[in-house]
C-alpha cells in the first residue's frame, strides 16, 4: 500500500528499501503503526510525520491563452457536457469512482483529437463540436500498456538511446579495423547477433502441460552477440555489458560521451528509474514503470513547441492515473518531470485520485457528484483553491484540508 490514509489505519506496518531495484529488499522496519512512524529511516514515515512532503505549488501557470473545447459530450452516463481545456497547463479531471472521467478524457478527448489529426482511427465518444485544433501540434496517450511484446524491447530501446550505444561502439578503433557499423550492435539486424537465438538470449522450450521454460542460448550464454562484436570494447566495456547496468551505472559511465544519451538517462533518472537495467526486458516492466518509461521518452525525444507568430504549439499529454502503484517519494519525481513537459508548452491531461497531485495542477475538473447515473456532470472546474470551496464537490471536501495544511490523520482507536 502507498496511500497515507490506509497507512495511517494499520495496526503493524512492514517498510521495504531503502531504495528500488537493487538498491531495495532490506526490511527497513517492522513495527506497531506508532514505532513505525518514529522510524528515521523509513521514508514512507518521514512523509507520514511531514518531514518530506509535496508542496502547493507557490503559484498557478498561466497558459497559453488557448483554449479547446468539446460541446454536447454525452458518451455513457455524460450529460451533455461542455469541457474547456486551457492549454499550457497541468490539467486534472477529478471525481468519484464511475463519474465518466475515463469516459471523458480517454474515450472522448482523446480519440476525437487523435483522430482528428489522424494520430488514431478509433471512433470516440459521442459529442457535437470541438474547437481549438489549430493550437495543438500533435496529441499523445501515455497509458501502462506494454511497451513492446518482444523481450527485444526494453528501457534503452525505448527511449531510443540505444542508437547512441551503438554508435559508440562503431566509432571505436577495434571497431573501425574489423569495418563494423552501429547495425553490427544490434540485436535486430543479422548482420552481428548471435544467429542461434537470433539475438534474444534465451531459446524456448516448448513444455505442452505448463508454461514453456526460457532458458540461456547455448551458443552465446545469453550475450546475444557473435564473439566477434562481443571482443569490442568501450570504456572497458563490452555491448552485452552495457546493456547490464542499470540507468545510474550507465549515468555515470557514459553521461561524459554524448549529451542526447545522458539527457535520456537523466530523465530515467528523475523519474525514479534509476534501478532498471538497460537491457532488462519490457516483458518484466510493471505498469507503473512501463508509464513513466514513456514519459522519459517523451520528455527526451520532443521538441520545444515551434513558434509561428503568435500561436506556438504544443502536445497534449494524455494520462489516466499516472500515479497508480507510486510511492510518494516516485509522485514527487512525476509531478517534476510533467511540470517540465508543461513548462516547454505542452499540455498534460490527466485522470487523477491523488490528492497531491490534484493540489499541484494547475486546472481541475471536476466530475460526479456521484458514480454511474448519478455522475457524469461537471461539479466544479477551475484552480485547486475553486474546487476546494465548491460545496458540491466530494473532491473539494478532501482538498480544501490539504491546501489548508491541516493535519489529516484520522483518529484511530489503538
Amino acid at each position: 500500500e502507498h496511500d497515507p490514509f490506509i497507512i495511517q489505519q494499520a495496526d503493524y506496518v512492514v517498510e521495504m528499501g531503502p531504495a528500488s531495484g537493487e538498491q531495495g529488499g532490506e526490511v527497513i522496519c517492522a513495527a506497531p503503526y506508532e514505532t513505525f512512524r518514529q522510524h528515521p529511516r523509513a521514508l514512507t514515515a518521514q512523509y507520514l510525520r511531514g518531514d518530506r512532503s509535496i508542496p502547493v505549488p507557490e503559484k498557478r501557470r498561466a497558459g497559453t491563452g488557448h483554449i479547446l473545447k468539446l460541446s454536447g459530450v454525452r458518451e455513457h452516463n455524460l450529460k451533455n457536457l461542455s469541457v474547456h481545456l486551457p492549454l499550457g497547463k497541468l490539467i486534472c479531471v477529478t471525481g468519484p469512482s464511475g463519474s465518466g472521467k475515463s469516459t471523458l478524457v480517454e474515450d472522448t478527448v482523446y480519440r476525437a483529437i487523435a483522430r482528428a489529426l489522424k494520430v488514431d482511427s478509433t471512433p470516440p465518444g459521442t459529442f457535437d463540436s470541438l474547437t481549438g485544433l489549430q493550437s495543438l501540434r500533435s496529441v499523445c496517450l501515455i497509458d501502462q500498456e506494454p511497451i513492446g511484446k518482444s523481450p527485444r524491447s526494453n528501457p534503452f530501446t525505448c527511449i531510443k538511446a540505444y542508437h547512441e550505444i551503438r554508435t559508440l561502439f562503431a566509432v571505436s578503433p577495434e571497431a573501425r579495423r574489423a569495418r563494423l557499423t552501429p547495425a553490427h550492435f544490434s540485436f535486430n539486424t543479422g548482420k552481428g547477433r548471435c544467429p542461434r537465438c537470433q539475438g534474444n538470449g534465451y531459446e524456448i522450450l516448448e513444455m505442452y502441460f505448463i508454461a514453456d521454460l526460457y532458458v540461456p542460448c547455448a551458443d552465446c550464454e545469453g550475450k546475444r552477440f557473435q564473439p566477434k562484436i562481443l571482443n569490442i570494447r568501450v570504456k572497458g566495456y563490452a555491448i552485452h555489458e552495457v546493456l547490464e547496468l542499470t540507468v545510474d551505472q550507465a549515468l555515470t559511465a557514459f553521461g561524459g560521451t554524448c549529451p542526447a544519451l545522458r539527457r535520456s538517462l537523466q530523465v530515467l533518472q528523475m523519474l525514479g528509474l534509476g534501478y532498471l537495467r538497460l537491457g532488462q526486458p519490457a516483458t518484466s516492466l510493471s505498469g507503473g514503470e512501463t508509464q513513466r518509461l514513456k514519459i522519459a521518452r517523451e520528455l527526451s525525444n520532443t521538441p520545444s513547441p515551434s513558434a509561428k507568430g503568435d500561436k506556438p504549439k504544443g502536445i497534449l499529454y494524455v494520462l489516466d492515473e499516472p500515479t497508480r502503484g507510486l510511492h510518494l517519494e516516485d509522485v514527487k519525481r512525476l509531478l517534476t518531470v510533467l511540470g517540465q513537459l508543461v513548462e516547454e508548452g505542452h499540455t498534460v491531461l490527466m485522470v487523477e485520485h491523488h490528492l497531491d497531485v490534484i493540489k499541484c495542477a494547475d486546472w481541475v475538473i471536476d466530475l460526479g457528484p456521484g458514480g454511474g447515473e448519478s455522475g457524469g456532470r461537471i461539479v466544479a472546474q477551475g484552480t485547486p483553491e475553486d474546487i476546494a470551496t465548491s460545496p458540491e464537490s466530494i473532491t473539494g471536501k478532501y482538498l480544501k484540508s490539504l491546501l489548508n495544511q491541516i493535519d489529516r490523520r484520522p483518529s484511530v482507536a489503538r
